[in-house]
């Protein structure tokens, strides 16, 4: 395989692994795949998997001429990415790598539907996975962009449905073998921070997704503000309608900080990074962001304990994050979702460097299972309103923030 590959069959096994031992799984009636982006199956006409390119291969990038053969950012609103972090490169390294590869593909789907097409038999595309950074979709134009119509790659995507289509029932024999009912149905499914997003957007007016990703999305961002140097694009969201975005690997960069098996932060922890003024600089990792070029920096931490630490970085991922609401334009109501949200020290430290916008925290935690219920036309009979975050009392992170950024400036 001339790249590094998703573990389809490893995927499968949990899959099946984790229905098996799901309590009351006869009782379940709805499918919803939902999963990361820049993702993909290329299947053979028998229905083969021949594919499922990692985007993390670095491999992707030594595809000659690429830059110059993809569409503008004007047309797509999709920067260009390092890794395979493009769908769009992906396949253009596949077909200058593995051209008979690329010749035997009959199908391409992208990863939520794979799983639906598993389950169910029935292959499809949807707006929000094939509008994520990918080159291939045109906001505009509302389809395929020139560059997927011009090596055919177009074609090659399943019909597109929405994400809260029923695509049919989950197959006999997989419902046999997992103990489902036999007419459980599968839905299309999304793109798991689209999904976040699509959950909670009725709460504020910017919804921050996290994860590996620290990703904030805003609807009606005007396209031409996008800045594609500093890793913003735009999502779709279900009916297809833009979402300006801006994003950092805050996963990874709040866990180069942090350390490993690193304890929660704490404000014992918050007041010993202040007293030392110990600080974190981009980038620790190299997927995108919105400091682009930078190389990872700590100064006066080395005297910080685990908590200092883990404050540390909460503090940095705060700035962050801050950064991209900055770049958005956000103000007014600003919902966390996910780890970030379970952070204790977070969502407080973003109110405090943003006095006068309103930080909700999603008590759910999870917008992605919010938005597959939904999706399944059901609600949580568990869901509560987000709850709004206090400001740190006794510590001024202005003059902090305003030091960070000065350096940065400087940089």
């Amino acid at each position: 395989m001339p790249c590094a590959q998703l573990d389809v069959a490893g995927t499968g096994a949990w899959l099946h692994a984790a229905l098996r031992a799901a309590p009351r799984r006869g009782e379940i009636e709805d499918f919803v795949p939902i999963a990361h982006g820049a993702a993909m199956a290329l299947l053979a006409a028998d229905g083969t998997v021949l594919a499922a390119p990692d985007y993390e291969d670095p491999v992707f990038e030594t595809a000659p001429g690429y830059a110059a053969a993809r569409d503008g950012f004007a047309a797509t609103c999709s920067p260009l990415l390092g890794l395979g972090l493009n769908l769009g490169r992906q396949l253009f390294y596949l077909a200058w790598a593995a051209p008979a590869l690329l010749a035997r593909t009959a199908i391409v789907l992208p990863w939520p539907q794979y799983w639906a097409w598993w389950l169910s038999g029935v292959p499809s595309s949807e707006l929000s996975s094939l509008g994520t950074h990918t080159d291939l979709w045109s906001p505009g134009a509302a389809g395929f962009s020139g560059f997927a119509a011009r090596y055919g790659w177009d074609r090659r995507f399943a019909p597109l449905r929405r994400a809260d289509a029923v695509l049919g029932v989950v197959r006999p024999e997989l419902a046999d073998a997992y103990g489902l009912p036999r007419g459980c149905r599968v839905r299309c499914g999304m793109h798991d921070s689209s999904a976040s997003f699509h959950a909670l957007r009725r709460f504020a007016d910017t919804v921050i997704a996290s994860g590996t990703w620290c990703i904030a999305m805003r609807p009606g961002v005007a396209l031409a503000c996008l800045q594609e140097g500093r890793d913003m694009l735009a999502n779709m969201d279900i009916a297809g309608a833009p979402v300006g975005v801006a994003r950092v690997m805050a996963g990874r960069e709040y866990a180069a900080v942090a350390g490993p098996d690193a304890p929660p932060p704490d404000l014992a922890g918050l007041r010993a990074v202040l007293a030392a003024d110990a600080a974190a600089y981009p980038n620790f990792c190299a997927a995108g962001g919105p400091f682009p070029g930078m190389r990872g920096r700590l100064e006066r931490a080395a005297g910080l304990d685990g908590q200092g630490r883990a404050a540390l970085a909460t503090l940095y991922v705060a700035l962050l994050a801050d950064e991209l609401l900055n770049m958005l334009g956000s103000a007014g109501r600003i919902l966390l979702d996910g780890p970030l949200a379970a952070n204790p020290l977070f969502a407080p430290a973003l109110q405090t460097l943003r006095p006068a916008d309103e930080i909700l925290v999603a008590q759910a935690r999870d917008g992605m299972v919010m938005a597959a219920l939904a999706l399944a036309g059901g609600a949580s009979p568990h869901e509560k309103s987000p709850e709004r975050a206090l400001a740190l009392r006794g510590f001024e992170l202005a003059k902090y923030a305003a030091s960070w950024r000065g350096y940065l400036a400087g940089a």
